[in-house]
C-alpha cells in the first residue's frame, strides 16, 4: 500500500487515516466486509459495511491511477522526453484528469492534421506565428513552400493545424473550458427528425434543456437511453461565446498578423477539438454519477427486499396464477422440498371455480398447509379472492407475494438442477412459496436485476453494478446469518470467505456425513482452511448444537470470553445466555484486552441475549381494497392500501392491487420537504395512498400519501 492513499481516502471520505490503513490492511490480508464490520470494530472504529465498502472502492481507483502513472511515466521516458520537472509533477498528482492532461502533448497520436502537417515540414512555422513575430505572416509563410506545400495559405493552414492542437493540448486552456462547463453547461435533448411516433415514451425529452449540474440521475440516464435507441438527440454544451472570450485573453494578444493567425487558429482547436473533448469528458462525469446514484438507489431498495419479512418454516401452498393456462400450485413442507404439484383453473375461459375450491381445501387439509403465497402477476387479484372465500379446516395466512423474476429463476440452471423433473410453470410456483418462507434464500439465486426493483439498471455500468449488487446481497446474507444445516448452496456461496467451491463441499459434506454438530467440524470440510473458517464461522449457525454459542453470532474466536465470564459467575454458558439477571452483574471492562474492546464486548453481550436471532421484521398480512380491480374503479381523492414496489430518487411506485403501479412522486411522500424518497418509505412497506390523477390511456396513475397515514 502506497503511505499516501490513507491520507487521500480521509480527505474524501472524512474517516480517520488510522481507521482507514487498518481497513486496508484486513483488506490485503483477504478479510471479506461482512467480517470486518462485525468482527474487527476495534481495528476499525466500529466503520459499518457501507464505509468500508467505500474505503475498498478509493483504494482500488488509487491502486489503477497508480499503475496508469507508471504507465505514462514509462511510455514518456521511452521518447527521451520525461524530465525530472515532469517526473515529479506525475509522481506527486493524484488528480485523474491532471494527469491525462499532462500525459497530452506526449500521448502518441493518429494521423491528425497536426501530424500531417509536422510531416511537411510546418512546425517552424507555427513557432515563429506562436512567437507573435512580427511582419506579414504570408511572407514567412512563402519559405516553407515545397511540392508538398504549394501556397502561402497552404502552409499558413498547416501551421494552424498545429497551434489548434498545441492550445487543445494546454492544461490552463482545459482548465479554462472545463470551469466554463461546470457552471453554464446545460444537457440538450431533442427527438430524431421523423422518430417522433417510436420515440413517445420519451416525449419529455423531445425539446428540452437543462442545466447540467442540476440535471438528476433518472432524467439524465432517461436521456442517454433515448439515445442510445436512436430516437433522442443528446448534447452537453456551454456558452460558447464565454468560453473563446476567455481562451482569446490567453493567446489573442494584440492586432497583429500573428495574433489574427493565432485568433483562427484558437477557433478551430475550440470547434473542433477542445469543444469535443471536454464535452466527451463531462458525458463521462455526468453519467458515471448518473450511475452511481442509480446503483445506490438499486442497492438500497435490493438490501430492503432481501431482508423482508420471512414467514419462516411453515407448510406453504404457493400458487402462481393465470387464465387460460391455469394456476399452477404447490405443497412444500416447512424446508421448502416439494411435495405435490398440479394445476387449477378457476378462471376464463374454463372457470372451474367450484372444482379449484375444493381442490385447494383439500390440499391445505391433506398437506397440513399453514399458509398460501400467491404471486402478484396476471389474475393475481381473483385468485386472491378465490382463495379467500374457501372455508378451510384450519386457520391459513394468506400472502401476496412479488413473483418478478420468477420466470428467470425457473428457467435457469440452478432451477434445472433443483428440480429436473419438472417444467418451469412448476418451478415458478415453488419460487413463489419459498419466497413467502425466506425471500433472502430465494431470491439470491435470481440475478439482481431481474428482482424488479432497480431504477434504469439497464443502462448503468454493468461491471459496478454487478459488484455492488453482489457486495449488498453478500452483506445481507451475513447480517441474518444462515442454518449451515439446512442452507442450500447458493445461500452459502455468499457467506464471508466461502464462495461457490466450498459453499458446495459443504452441502456435499453433509450429504454424505450428515447433519453438522459443531462449528469445529466444519474445519473437516475439504479445502476448509483456518482463513476460510476464520471468515465465515461467525455466520453459520448449527441449531441444536452441544455448545449453544454454535448457534449464535459470536465467533468461536471469541468463545473463550464468554466461557471466562461463565465461570466468573460459577455458572454454564447456557445458564449464562437464559439468565438475565446473571449477565447484569458482569463488569465488561473486566474482560477487555489488546485484542477485544468494548464494542466486540457489546455485541456479545446483545448475542447472549437473544442468540441466533433473526434481524428481519415480521410478516403481516395485508389485503387490497376489493372494491379496485380495473384502474377504472379508480377516482380522485379515492384511499387505498398499497405495498411499495420500487423506490427511485423521483418518488416510489405502489401496487394497489392492479396490474398498474402507482406513483407517489416525491413532492406527494410527506408533508414536509423530502429530498430522499428511502428515507420516507422502503420497500415492502404497507402504506395508505390517496389517488390525485388517473390517465387511462397511458395506463397511469398519480397517488399521494400527504395526510394519509
Amino acid at each position: 500500500m502506497n503511505d499516501i492513499f490513507p491520507q487521500l481516502i480521509s480527505q474524501q471520505t472524512g474517516i480517520t487515516e488510522k481507521q482507514i490503513t487498518n481497513t486496508i490492511f484486513l483488506l490485503d490480508e483477504g478479510a471479506t466486509i461482512p467480517f470486518i464490520s462485525r468482527y474487527r470494530k476495534e481495528a476499525t472504529g466500529t466503520l459499518n459495511e457501507i464505509q468500508i465498502g467505500e474505503i475498498q472502492e478509493l483504494y482500488e481507483k488509487l491502486q489503477d491511477l497508480e499503475k496508469r502513472k507508471t504507465y505514462i511515466l514509462s511510455t514518456i521516458e521511452e521518447q527521451g522526453k520525461l524530465t525530472d520537472d515532469l517526473r515529479k509533477r506525475i509522481e506527486s498528482s493524484w488528480n485523474g484528469t491532471e494527469i491525462e492532461d499532462i500525459y497530452l502533448p506526449y500521448k502518441p497520436k493518429r494521423q491528425t492534421k497536426a501530424e500531417v502537417a509536422r510531416k511537411k515540414g510546418l512546425e517552424p512555422l507555427a513557432k515563429i506565428i506562436m512567437s507573435y513575430a512580427s511582419g506579414n505572416m504570408e511572407d514567412k509563410a512563402e519559405k516553407f513552400l515545397t511540392d508538398e506545400v504549394a501556397t502561402a495559405e497552404e502552409a499558413l493552414q498547416g501551421a494552424r493545424d498545429i497551434i489548434a492542437e498545441w492550445i487543445s493540448e494546454n492544461e490552463k486552456t482545459r482548465n479554462t473550458v472545463r470551469n466554463v462547463f461546470e457552471r453554464e453547461a446545460v444537457i440538450i435533448s431533442k427527438v430524431v427528425k421523423g422518430k417522433e411516433e417510436e420515440a413517445d415514451k420519451y416525449r419529455d425529452y423531445f425539446d428540452v434543456q437543462i442545466p447540467l449540474r442540476k440535471c438528476s440521475s433518472h432524467r439524465l440516464l432517461a436521456m442517454r437511453r433515448g439515445e442510445s435507441e436512436g430516437v433522442l438527440k443528446v448534447s452537453i454544451t456551454p456558452d460558447d461565446s464565454i468560453c473563446l472570450e476567455r481562451l482569446s485573453r490567453f493567446y489573442v494578444k494584440d492586432s497583429s498578423d500573428a495574433s489574427l493567425q493565432i485568433e483562427k487558429a484558437l477557433k478551430d482547436s475550440y470547434k473542433r477539438l477542445l469543444k469535443p473533448s471536454i464535452e466527451s469528458e463531462f458525458a463521462g462525469i455526468s453519467k458515471e454519477k448518473a450511475d452511481e446514484e442509480a446503483i445506490r438507489v438499486f442497492m438500497e431498495n435490493l438490501r430492503q427486499l432481501l431482508l423482508s419479512p420471512p414467514l419462516g418454516q411453515k407448510r406453504v401452498l404457493g400458487i402462481d396464477p393465470g387464465y387460460r393456462t391455469g394456476c399452477k400450485v404447490v405443497c412444500l413442507d416447512d424446508q421448502g422440498n416439494l411435495l405435490h404439484n398440479e394445476t387449477i383453473y378457476p378462471h376464463p375461459p374454463q372457470k372451474e371455480t367450484g372444482r379449484a375450491s375444493i381442490k385447494l381445501a383439500n390440499l391445505v387439509s391433506t398437506y397440513n398447509i399453514e399458509a398460501i403465497a400467491i404471486g402478484n402477476g396476471t389474475a393475481s387479484r381473483e385468485t386472491e379472492r378465490l382463495v379467500t372465500n374457501i372455508p378451510f379446516d384450519r386457520k391459513v395466512q394468506v400472502f401476496v407475494v412479488s413473483e418478478s423474476g420468477a420466470s428467470v429463476y425457473s428457467a435457469s440452471k440452478i432451477a434445472r438442477e433443483e428440480f429436473p423433473d419438472y417444467d418451469v410453470t412448476v418451478r415458478g410456483a415453488i419460487s413463489i412459496g419459498r419466497r413467502l418462507m425466506d425471500p433472502l434464500a430465494e431470491l439470491v439465486k435470481i440475478d439482481p436485476k431481474s428482482i424488479g426493483v432497480g431504477q434504469y439498471q439497464h443502462d448503468v455500468d454493468q461491471t459496478k453494478l454487478k459488484k455492488s449488487l453482489d457486495q449488498t446481497v453478500e452483506n445481507c446474507v451475513n447480517q441474518v446469518g444462515v442454518n449451515v444445516n439446512t442452507a442450500n448452496k447458493h445461500l452459502l456461496t455468499y457467506i464471508s470467505g466461502l464462495g461457490p467451491q466450498l459453499a458446495q463441499n459443504i452441502v456435499d459434506y453433509r450429504a454424505k456425513e450428515g447433519n453438522f454438530k459443531s462449528r469445529k467440524e466444519l474445519m473437516k470440510v475439504p479445502r476448509m482452511g483456518e482463513k476460510a473458517f476464520e471468515q465465515s464461522a461467525g455466520f453459520l449457525r448449527i441449531a441444536d448444537a452441544e455448545n449453544p454459542l454454535d448457534n449464535s453470532a459470536v465467533h468461536p474466536e471469541s468463545y473463550y470470553i464468554v466461557e471466562q465470564m461463565a465461570k466468573d459467575l460459577s455458572c454454564s454458558v447456557e445458564d449464562l445466555i437464559k439468565n438475565k439477571e446473571l449477565k447484569k452483574q458482569l463488569d465488561l471492562n473486566k474482560y477487555v484486552n489488546d485484542k477485544v474492546g468494548l464494542p466486540t464486548l457489546k455485541d456479545i453481550m446483545e448475542e447472549l441475549d437473544k442468540p441466533g436471532r433473526d434481524p428481519r421484521r415480521i410478516i403481516k398480512v395485508f389485503e387490497f381494497d376489493p372494491n379496485v380491480k380495473e384502474i377504472t374503479d379508480l377516482y380522485e381523492g379515492m384511499e387505498l392500501p398499497g405495498i411499495v414496489t420500487n423506490i427511485t430518487n423521483f418518488g416510489c411506485f405502489v401496487d394497489i392491487g392492479l396490474k398498474e403501479n402507482g406513483l407517489v412522486h416525491v413532492s406527494q411522500l410527506a408533508d414536509k420537504f423530502v429530498s430522499n424518497p428511502a428515507e420516507i418509505v422502503s420497500v415492502h412497506q404497507h402504506v395508505k395512498v390517496r389517488v390525485i390523477g388517473v390517465d387511462t390511456e397511458r395506463k397511469r396513475i398519480q397517488l399521494s400519501m400527504k395526510g394519509t397515514n
